[in-house]
């Protein structure tokens, strides 16, 4: 998985999913040679590899052994994880077309790793529990239709988009479609403190933790939901109850395509051709879980846009690890927690090789970018949890 010899990086968590799902086990070689996979030789693997496009090295026992004997050393700066079985993927999305695309839906079809699609009935039917990862991108958990109104109000899709949500939510016994959302974000709460592992990007992670903060607060205006938010209703946001986020002060106008201070888009002081998150550096042996999820065959990642883009520093909870950051910006773009006995990681940002993809923009084609290093962070996540649980030390 290295940059010289892995032609299609992200079919290559593909063949690993599709190899765990046989019920084969593999072993993910932490920092070797960007994060290789060692899988068992099997004519079908060699098919499949050939079939998908993967580049591949067939290694005797005696190889073998001296690779994971290089990996074990005290010197090394390396882990062999062993991934036991195949997670099962449910991605958070409405049913129908949208005027956006999602990354993770692409890049898990392009690397031929199957989900499932759930909503709001089907969380709120507790089915989450049938399932190992839950993604959730591009959603609005405080009843505000993703702060659309001052561009898109007048635009068919918006109309029908928010006529759907304020239906379902009727459908679903909740006045509001804020209630109805802060429902849907307390179950998937729930599931994450449960054991669950949660997923998130672009105007999903800071949407999400402002609905659970809000919790019981209508912060929305009356072109949302009818009524006046709440006078003073910044005094009342908790804390406490978010995964990652503190002290963020909300956006208050309508008008504004913003949620909350935590996202930095607005407040950007960078071009295009200088916009790179460099990934962090971990104790492969004593911090096996962020450095799986920062694997790659580069640690500098190209930047990209969103509603959501990155996150300020200074509003992440001190409990919360920065994966990945813009020094240049001061700003966070890729963070990981545990809540509970889950786990969630927050990715800022739409689409990684898309650098402002907007509404309406025709979805990336993954056939030319086979290689991405942003889209390979997401791919780590949903390998992460068919890791082998080490047994905490005392």
């Amino acid at each position: 998985m290295d940059a010289e010899s892995q032609q299609n990086h992200l079919k290559a968590y593909g063949i690993t999913y599709w190899t765990l799902s046989k019920d084969l086990k593999v072993k993910w070689l932490l920092n070797y040679r960007g994060g290789s996979f060692l899988l068992p030789d099997t004519e079908n693997i060699r098919k499949e590899c050939t079939i998908r496009g993967i580049s591949y090295e067939v290694l005797s026992d005696g190889e073998t052994e001296e690779i994971l004997e290089e990996i074990s050393s005290p010197s090394q700066n390396m882990e062999a994880v062993v991934l036991e079985k195949a997670p099962k993927i449910a991605v958070y999305s409405p049913k129908g077309n949208q005027p956006w695309d999602d990354a993770v839906t692409m890049v898990l079809t392009f690397a031929e790793i199957p989900y499932e699609t759930i909503y709001d009935k089907e969380v709120l039917e507790d089915n989450l529990i049938l399932y190992d990862w839950l993604h959730l991108h591009h959603e609005d958990f405080t009843g505000q239709y993703g702060k659309f109104y001052a561009s898109y109000r007048a635009a068919p899709w918006y109309i029908r988009e928010k006529a759907a949500a304020e239906k379902l939510a009727l459908d679903l016994g909740y006045p509001k479609v804020s209630q109805e959302k802060l429902a849907v974000a307390l179950k998937i709460r729930d599931y994450v403190v449960g054991g669950g592992f949660m997923f998130a990007m672009c105007s999903a992670t800071d949407s999400f933790e402002i609905a659970l903060a809000a919790e019981g607060v209508d912060i929305c205006e009356p072109m949302f939901d009818g009524d006046p938010s709440e006078p003073g209703y910044q005094s009342k946001i908790d804390y406490n109850k978010t995964f990652a986020f503190k002290n963020f002060t909300l956006e208050r106008s309508p008008n504004v395509y913003e949620f909350s201070s935590i996202d930095m888009t607005r407040n950007r002081r960078i071009s295009k051709t200088t916009d790179y998150f460099t990934l962090m550096d971990f104790s492969a042996k004593w911090d096996p879980i962020p450095t799986m999820l920062c694997q790659n065959h580069t640690a500098l990642v190209k930047g990209f846009m969103g509603q959501t883009t990155a996150y300020n520093p200074n509003e992440i909870k001190s409990n919360v690890l920065v994966l990945g950051e813009n020094k240049t910006n001061s700003e966070a773009r890729y963070i990981h927690g545990i809540k509970g006995k889950g786990f969630f990681t927050f990715y800022g940002g739409h689409d990684p090789e898309d650098y402002t993809h907007r509404v309406g923009d025709p979805k990336t084609e993954l056939e030319l970018h086979p290689n991405s290093p942003g889209y390979r962070l997401i791919l780590n996540n949903v390998l992460f949890p068919a890791a082998k649980k080490k047994k905490q030390k005392t």
